[in-house]
């Protein structure tokens, strides 16, 4: 029996997943961790380099998903000080809110980069609108 399993996703799902494993590799310090999250990064960028999609040029939405994702990372380290200090101040609230606002620019990057490609999957949201309108 193989040790890993093999399911379709977008092409958006899958670079979202290489770009947070290439931020796991760069600032985690963990040598066992750093082990498993670099076989997995390998395993995904094969995948990703062996698909006639990778040759189109879509760099600019891959830095944009990766800037994105670092800002997440972030978000969630400055977010877990707080709660570890007990600090739920606007501070806190700010970050707690950060989190949607990025995840929301995550997932308008992650579907433009499968319309780009023409992925045979479109991941869609559906979230109540808390934009203030004039």
């Amino acid at each position: 029996m193989s040790a890993e399993i093999l399911v379709p996703v977008s092409f958006g799902e899958l670079l979202d997943k290489i770009s947070i494993l290439q931020i796991k590799s760069e600032r985690i310090s963990d040598e066992g961790k750093l082990a498993n999250v670099r076989r997995e990064l390998s395993a995904l960028e094969q995948t990703w380099m062996a698909h006639p999609a990778a040759v189109k040029d879509i760099a600019k939405l891959r830095a944009e998903l990766k800037a994105v994702n670092e800002q997440l990372w972030d978000i969630e380290d400055d977010i877990r000080l707080k709660e570890k200090a007990q600090a739920f101040d606007q501070g806190f609230v700010d970050l707690a809110r950060s989190v949607y606002l990025r995840n929301d620019e995550r997932a308008r990057i992650k579907k433009a980069i499968n319309l780009a490609l023409g992925s045979a999957y479109v991941e869609e949201k559906s979230y109540q609108d808390y934009a203030q309108r004039a």
